[in-house]
């Protein structure tokens, strides 16, 4: 039964609701209702119930590391013994430097994301990770695309110029 709510609320308004929010969670309700086509009161129900459905997980400030104070982004991969995935994990989400811990398959076990100030800073946070089998840490050149958004399945790419989106839909 909760699959079919889900739904519901994944129609095509749904789907515009959701891609309003990811370019601006702070978007008033009436602008948001004027831009999918709902009333105030609509729309406002239509995101609570979002919310309560689990496919809003949250509403979140975004941080450039760089403007404080933490200019070096560095992605690790560590591999991690089975018996150590509980404390290690643990261990990710307890530093501050981490911003993203994944569990990941291949040769490594997990991969962080971490903001640091410096490398003797981005060295404090590996020495820390060093009891574990093995790191191998890259550091962030620059960023193409930093967040992006999650899109209904088969709609347009990023990439498409818009005259093939007009075309697809027409």
């Amino acid at each position: 039964m909760k699959e079919t709510t889900t739904k519901h609320f994944l129609d095509e308004i749904g789907w515009k609701i959701l891609a309003e929010l990811q370019q601006n969670a702070r978007i008033p309700f009436a602008e948001l209702g004027r831009r999918v086509g709902l009333s105030t009161p609509a729309v406002t129900e239509r995101v609570h119930k979002l919310e309560q459905e689990g496919i809003i997980v949250g509403f979140r400030t975004q941080i450039d590391p760089a403007k404080v104070g933490l200019p070096i982004l560095a992605f690790i991969r560590v591999k991690v013994d089975g018996k150590e995935l509980l404390h290690f994990t643990h261990l990710a989400s307890g530093s501050p430097e981490v911003l993203e811990c994944h569990r990941i398959t291949g040769a490594e076990s997990f991969l962080l994301k971490a903001a640091v100030a410096d490398i003797a800073h981005l060295e404090t946070l590996l020495d820390a990770l060093m009891p574990y089998e093995a790191t191998t840490t890259s550091m962030v050149l620059s960023t193409a695309l930093a967040w992006g958004n999650i899109a209904k399945p088969g709609s347009p790419s990023r990439t498409s110029s818009p005259a093939k989106r007009r075309k697809r839909s027409q």
